[in-house]
């Protein structure tokens, strides 16, 4: 298969259509992958944010006094409370917050970002990300499938990597089980997260920092004849990580 950056972008704003810049600036084919930064989805659907729309509750306030004593960093409540409207729960509190967003994902302080806001204090992870992948899609003459992509830390490993939040026209995992391996044995657990390896291929070649680009096509890729699942984040019953981190306490060594 073959990745490549869509060039000449412009810096997004407001209002922006992302599915006409994107057409303007590459030649599509039926069967691409239109990978698309968070970032600039939430620039055009205005999710900016300044720190004053957020007045610290009590809760807030508890927060980032104890992250500030724990880290030795000063604090902004304000940005507690942000995290905390954009999430519907607080897996973890301290050393750092780790929240579910209202449409699921996981991840550190609710995915609000201060960096490449376009001039705003925080920008907001889209309010739905597969209906905003549907939109672009929409927006696209070609046949193809759209994934919004944000770079996200691992548990248990060092850096980050694309993931996909949100997608259109395409499953999100290829269902593996039942199948059999090169020896013969069957399949039992193997479900794979296809539109995170694709977000994870357009993230090595869009770049970060000030040499990124927004949005990567992947071409002559194919889903193949397997099943396919929306299901990519794990309901609280079985995700036995979270459970665990819900009475866990942070000693501070």
């Amino acid at each position: 298969m073959e990745a490549f950056a869509v060039p000449g972008l412009p810096e997004f704003e407001a209002g922006d259509d992302i599915a006409h810049e994107i057409e303007a600036a590459s030649d599509l084919r039926d069967g691409d992958v239109v990978c698309v930064a968070s970032t600039v989805v939430s620039k055009v659907e205005g999710r900016t944010a300044d720190l004053a729309d957020y007045p610290a509750g009590p809760r807030a306030r508890e927060i980032a006094a104890r992250l500030e004593e724990l880290t030795g960093d000063e604090r902004d409540p304000r940005f507690a409370q942000a995290v905390l409207e954009e999430s519907t729960d607080l897996v973890m509190d301290e050393p750092f917050l780790l929240t579910e967003t209202r449409f699921g994902h996981v991840g550190v302080n609710a995915g609000i970002d201060r960096s490449n806001t376009g001039g705003a204090e925080l920008l907001l992870l889209p309010r739905r990300p597969s209906e905003s992948a549907e939109r672009i899609r929409d927006g696209l003459d070609a046949d193809v499938s759209v994934v919004v992509t944000d770079t996200s830390g691992r548990s248990f490993r060092h850096g980050q990597t694309g993931v996909a939040i949100g997608w259109a026209g395409i499953p999100a995992s290829r269902d593996w089980r039942g199948e059999t391996d090169r020896d013969g044995h069957e399949l039992e657990v193997t479900v794979e997260s296809v539109v995170d390896e694709l977000a994870a291929t357009a993230n090595l070649v869009s770049g970060e920092g000030d040499d990124g680009t927004p949005a990567v096509v992947v071409r002559d890729w194919a889903f193949g004849d397997h099943e396919g699942s929306e299901n990519l984040y794990r309901d609280v019953e079985g995700d036995f990580v979270r459970q665990a981190l819900r009475g866990w306490r942070y000693d501070g060594d």
